[in-house]
């Protein structure tokens, strides 16, 4: 037989370590695991609500685990995350052609990382319940601190497989090498689902802690075997004086601090949440879970498989190609996030009952995350373009800017919150709101600083379309808002999970056709270019593998495809 399965395995091993050549392909690459792993990450919290959020005690306990993620988020961010995303990828690229040279740069970069995650674990173990008082409100229980101090004790761990993990990404991404990475996140999430599901009656809340653990280390070895394919060896290197690694921490500071700051913005909001009390914590986490996945679904992706390409632009003297690919990126995550927007606002009560609604998800918190969801939703767009502009300012080698923004946007966010909650006492939605408005006003200060550094921001290249893509999104909703409320009163009974399904798919449906017409329309351009990607599935390999000119050049002339 000619075709065998040896064969199969062979030809799917060529598709997952094949460079990537242009934004296009890493982009719906990276989507498509995307949308892989929010669903994966879904059914995670799904079922950890199913195991966790039956008694008042076991709800509290579940508050608690969320709490505890911050601290190892707060060190992966700011220790990791810092270096990687400032200074990484294009200091590695810098090395393309000395394999030496390259390596020598990536082992001291992880050698140094790793010393100063161990110092800081430490510290954290030590002080892990001072911290965790320190950080949560007056309504966060005595029994809630001492869980959320020892998950996070138990999920430091977790920590020291991200950090080998995410250098692989870097390693991998410069190579434009997008699939694995991609996928690693679904194996993070298997991990905590293994442990939660296999170990809670031996361990109870804290399996899930176990399950963090165990994710981090699949998220690590699924990327380690075409890492060491592409000649990644691991051995610890203590040459601190090197210029690559003194580069990268030159760069690093800003970045850290505006990670920082971001994480400090979490922290604060930590607080208020567990200020409110009412599970308000779960009730903030559980909607920005939802309003983040259409981010990573158009505004991550684009903007991650930018930065290789961005990088390259930058060097050049003339910055027309770098103005016109990010303009062209920033259309592409607009015409999918704004349709997003309005189907997570119009159907943000079915859609958090699909999400979440376990028979022990009470119907109060349910309609509680949905009121957060519509408010959140709404920031959409604007969130998705920022991961973009912060990763041009990168591009171009200025971390400073990213930092002056962040700082200002976060102490409007931490004076807003704090007079919604206190003063105002809106609860949740007074947090949300604040988000909404400060996450706007980032995007728009992204826009003119940009505008100042590399000119055609801010202006008709960016706003005409970016209106005709507003006017078909209001339109849609308009359309849309009718036919949902008459299938959900007259026509389905939504107490039944299938009909609840089938109501979300047709209205949705009808949506987005609703979108796409008035696209068509208003001769959104965008539209054109998913046209043709979809004219070329018959030779789909051709199209995301060896298609550059999809995306740098547009043979029909029209600007902003």
């Amino acid at each position: 037989m000619a075709f065998t399965f040896p064969k199969l395995l062979s030809s799917y091993g060529e598709w997952l370590e094949r460079q990537q050549s242009s934004i296009l392909s890493a982009a719906m690459i990276i989507t498509f695991a995307n949308i892989a792993s929010s669903f994966s990450g879904l059914i995670r919290a799904r079922l950890l609500i199913s195991l966790y959020f039956d008694t008042p005690a076991s709800k509290l306990a579940y508050e608690a685990l969320l709490v505890a993620f911050q601290i190892p988020d707060l060190m992966f961010q700011l220790i990791v995350l810092g270096a990687i995303s400032a200074a990484f990828i294009p200091i590695f690229s810098s090395y393309r052609h000395d394999r030496e040279a390259e390596q020598h740069y990536m082992q001291t970069m992880m050698t140094s990382i790793l010393i100063l995650l161990t110092v800081i674990s430490v510290l954290v173990f030590v002080f892990a319940i001072p911290i965790t008082r320190w950080r949560t409100g007056a309504q966060f229980t005595t029994e809630q601190v001492l869980i959320t101090a020892n998950l996070t004790k138990i999920m430091m761990g977790a920590q020291f497989f991200f950090a080998i993990s995410n250098m692989l990404t870097g390693m991998l991404q410069s190579y434009k090498r997008f699939v694995i990475p991609a996928l690693s996140p679904i194996f993070y999430n298997v991990g905590i689902l293994l442990g939660a599901y296999l170990l809670t009656p031996f361990f109870g809340i804290y399996a899930a802690g176990i399950g963090v653990v165990l994710g981090a280390f699949l998220h690590m070895a699924i990327q380690l075997p075409l890492a060491m394919k592409l000649g990644f060896r691991f051995r610890p290197r203590f040459d601190f004086k090197h210029a690559g690694l003194k580069t990268t921490y030159r760069l690093t500071p800003a970045r850290t601090a505006t990670l920082s700051i971001t994480q400090f913005q979490q922290l604060s909001d930590g607080f208020f949440t567990t200020s409110i009390g009412n599970l308000s914590f779960v009730v903030m986490n559980l909607a920005n879970t939802l309003m983040t996945m259409p981010i990573r679904f158009f505004g991550v992706p684009i903007s991650q498989a930018a930065l290789p390409f961005l990088s390259d632009e930058a060097h050049d003297k003339d910055l027309t190609h770098f103005r016109d690919l990010v303009l062209k990126s920033i259309h592409q995550i607009s015409f999918f996030a704004f349709p997003a927007s309005v189907l997570l606002l119009i159907l943000r009560v079915p859609i958090v009952r699909l999400a979440f609604g376990t028979p022990n998800f009470p119907w109060e918190t349910t309609l509680a995350t949905a009121r957060v969801v519509a408010v959140l939703s709404i920031s959409i767009t604007a969130q998705a373009i920022v991961q973009l502009l912060a990763r041009a300012f990168h591009a171009l080698k200025d971390t400073k800017t990213p930092l002056l923004v962040t700082l200002l946007v976060a102490g409007l966010d931490l004076v807003l919150s704090a007079i919604a909650v206190f003063m105002l006492k809106m609860g949740v939605m007074g947090l949300a709101t604040a988000a909404l408005i400060t996450t706007f006003l980032e995007m728009l200060l992204f826009l003119l600083l940009l505008d100042r550094r590399v000119h055609g921001f801010a202006r008709k290249a960016f706003w005409v379309p970016q209106l005709k893509m507003m006017l078909a999104s209001f339109l849609m909703a308009v359309f849309l808002y009718l036919p949902f409320k008459i299938l959900d009163e007259v026509v389905f009974d939504t107490t039944r999970t299938m009909e609840l399904v089938v109501l979300t798919l047709s209205t949705g449906t009808v949506g987005m056709l609703v979108y796409i017409y008035f696209a068509s329309l208003f001769e959104i351009r965008e539209l054109y270019m998913i046209s043709t990607i979809l004219g070329k599935l018959g030779s789909w390999q051709k199209t995301l593998f060896r298609s550059r000119e999809v995306l740098l050049e547009n043979p029909s002339g029209q600007d902003d495809l």
